[in-house]
């Protein structure tokens, strides 16, 4: 009886002692490694090649990885480039026809620009890199030695090497190679001198071994790129095109080692997934340790990386040289990051607030618990969130959401004034304000035209506006009126929605993607849009690929879009209006499929211009035009906002720069101790069901006993 009671006190003590003080609700085994950055993705990336990845999602990962010659200061505004593996800017250098230098401007038939890398730049360790008695023993690889690998972690083996200028121009060759489809392989040879040309030679080179395929790509070269010495290259463009250098500073121009290349070109590596798409190989501050999408990725610091130091609004660029002003902050401070697949918005957004994420966007569910009006009308954390600690960044997206007309389409396209007026009177007759207010939680502000805040040539909407759209009334910007809309209906020759020629109702036909419920109340808001001026709408909701289908065939009528800088220049925004980029016949991303001669011209003048006051002229010249032609309604450009809690550190707001890990700082002091204090279990009621159940046990065993008692007597 004794061992019982002794049982029963030694359980209740084990219980009592496993209801200790520290967080039971961690979603992670252990939280040991302090210098850790915890944060979440929704879907996974489906390119890590950077020759392929063209999305945002997979940039937050590949952009710490790889490092192209250049990048965003991360404290610059306006956005500012400046040298990362570059030794410092290009020297850009102007020839004529013959390829000799010149000087004159009317002279100029190519562009060449040279550039040099630092030295001494090393690649992550990595089994490509590999050697034994002077020779690559993993580039050969049977499947009978890879019995035991089912990871690049299962290499017994790795090594590195230094960054050289033919690996920036091994990886132009890949982005020419029809095999990598990468998206920007029309507009590079557009441009780039020669490489259309090496894209067809590419193509017609047929052999179906691997190796020999790689090493054709290796010993034949574009005629515009050349390999001046171990760290210095050039490259010829076709024309003028000052733009170029944005794109150096994408993931796209990332050097790639041949190494690499011909490591995942293995058929046995491909099978068990072992590829370039898979596992990146990069110079950057971090190497992706872990690649499982379903649960997790991680980033770990690279111990190869050479060190850089962190930025100050004091540095300064001498002779095309980066002169910075910090010399001992070194980046990366973070060594491992952590990123958690989380597909529905409640545990996200439960687990930051919790403090088992360290950053978190705001969901439009949540966006009543984060944000709020203070009292000037301005907008604000809830006294909750500030009560945390957590910190609030906005910031005002270089992105474009509009609502598109097919210019080809029948009744609402083309030039002629009845379908102009049209789409002039449904361009006054749609409330963006309100549709910011509903679907977008007021996080947005209105287009005056296709280019955003922060992209030279921007219109704010007070001393320079959208005139088809808004007036001046007592020096006070404001939009027609739904009347004025329906005196441009009339002159278009539908008198209250009907149309003079038939007799019978106009109707127009909105193509949409997307489920649920966001979907059909944004379906029922647009048709009430429309409905202010007596015309009636129907929408056609399909998949993603059919709406695509429809986009590229012309089929639809009105749709809804947006656009993300590529690079900030007002030329990234101007060509999704240019006719040679006209979706149906060109392939290109003027999904409206619009064409104005004078607005063309005026294009072709502008696209290649620094940015001067005769830029910003033309600029001007060319939104009158489409403003009054009405292609876009013109939309809205929607504002970021991010949350932190106060242990991240070093968090500023550039929406440029994708490869900002680096700079960021976790205090884990802070962290851990608000975690303990946020997640502290109440066991109080645990206790009562625990000493009651005791209680219990003690009462049926003295009862026992006393039965076994009375058997005696």
């Amino acid at each position: 009886m004794l061992k019982l009671f002794k049982y029963a006190f030694i359980v209740l003590f084990l219980l009592l002692e496993g209801c200790a003080d520290k967080p039971l609700n961690s979603p992670y085994s252990s939280l040991k490694n302090k210098n850790v950055f915890y944060s979440s993705f929704q879907e996974r990336p489906k390119h890590l090649d950077p020759a392929r990845s063209y999305s945002s999602n997979e940039y937050a990962f590949i952009a710490q990885i790889y490092e192209p010659l250049f990048q965003y200061h991360y404290l610059e505004k306006p956005y500012k480039l400046i040298p990362l593996t570059a030794e410092r800017m290009p020297v850009v250098k102007y020839l004529d026809k013959n390829f000799v230098e010149t000087n004159k401007s009317n002279n100029i038939s190519y562009t060449k620009y040279i550039v040099n890398i630092k030295k001494g730049i090393m690649y992550q360790d990595h089994p490509a890199f590999y050697k034994k008695n002077g020779q690559f023993i993993y580039h050969n690889l049977s499947k009978n030695q890879l019995k035991k690998i089912n990871s690049l972690k299962d290499f017994t083996h790795e090594s590195t090497r230094e960054l050289i200028a033919k690996d920036y121009v091994y990886q132009i060759k890949r982005l020419s190679d029809k095999k990598n489809h990468s998206p920007i392989a029309g507009v590079m040879q557009e441009y780039i001198y020669g490489f259309s040309e090496y894209r067809k030679k590419l193509t017609d080179y047929k052999d179906n071994n691997y190796k020999n395929n790689q090493n054709y790509i290796i010993d034949n070269d574009i005629a515009g790129i050349k390999v001046i010495n171990r760290y210095s290259f050039s490259i010829i463009l076709k024309k003028q095109y000052p733009q170029f250098i944005y794109w150096l500073a994408m993931p796209f121009f990332s050097p790639m080692p041949w190494e690499a290349d011909i490591f995942y070109g293995q058929e046995p590596l491909k099978e068990k997934n072992i590829t370039l798409n898979w596992y990146p190989v990069g110079t950057g501050p971090f190497k992706l340790t872990e690649n499982n999408p379903n649960l997790r990725m991680v980033l770990e610091k690279n111990k190869n990386f050479r060190g850089e130091v962190y930025p100050s609004l004091l540095d300064k660029i001498n002779n095309g040289k980066l002169i910075s002003k910090n010399k001992d902050l070194v980046v990366p401070f973070i060594e491992k990051a952590i990123y958690s697949l989380e597909k529905e918005q409640i545990p996200r957004w439960n687990k930051f607030l919790q403090g088992y994420y360290d950053n978190s966007g705001i969901a439009s569910d949540n966006y009543d618990q984060a944000v709020s009006l203070d009292k000037s009308g301005d907008i604000s954390l809830t006294e909750d969130l500030k009560d945390k600690g957590i910190h609030l960044a906005t910031a005002t997206a270089a992105s474009t959401y509009y609502i598109g007309f097919n210019m080809l389409d029948s009744v609402i396209g083309g030039s002629n004034d009845r379908a102009r007026l049209l789409r002039q009177a449904l361009t006054i007759a749609i409330d963006y304000d309100e549709y910011i207010s509903i679907f977008a939680n007021g996080r947005g502000i209105l287009a005056q035209s296709p280019i955003p805040p922060g992209i030279f040539g921007y219109q704010d909407g007070t001393k320079e506006y959208n005139h088809t759209v808004f007036q001046n009334k007592n020096n006070l910007v404001i939009k027609k009126s739904i009347k004025e809309a329906k005196i441009l209906l009339k002159k278009a020759g539908y008198k209250d929605g009907i149309d003079e020629r038939t007799g019978k109702p106009l109707i127009l036909y909105f193509e949409a993607t997307g489920s649920g419920a966001d979907t059909y109340a944004f379906l029922n808001w647009l048709r009430k849009q429309f409905k202010k001026i007596n015309i009636q709408l129907v929408t056609r909701v399909t998949d993603y690929n059919r709406f695509q289908e429809k986009m590229i065939n012309g089929t639809g009528q009105i749709f809804q879009w947006g656009w993300n800088a590529d690079y900030p220049d007002p030329e990234n925004f101007l060509f999704l209006l240019y006719s040679k980029n006209g979706k149906v016949k060109f392939g290109g991303e003027n999904a409206s499929n619009y064409s104005n001669y004078e607005f063309d011209k005026l294009f072709l003048k502008m696209k290649n211009m620094e940015n001067s006051d005769n830029r910003e002229n033309i600029i001007k010249e060319m939104l009158k035009i489409i403003q009054y032609d009405c292609p876009w309604i013109w939309g809205f450009h929607p504002k970021s906002f991010s949350l932190s809690h106060e242990w991240f550190e070093n968090v500023e707001s550039n929406l440029m720069a994708n490869n900002t890990l680096k700079y960021n700082k976790i205090n884990d002091n802070i962290r851990s101790e608000k975690i303990k204090i946020w997640n502290k279990a109440n066991f109080t009621l645990m206790y009562i069901l625990l000493v009651l159940l005791v209680s219990f046990i003690i009462s049926v065993l003295v009862m026992i006993k006393k039965k076994d008692e009375e058997k005696v007597l």
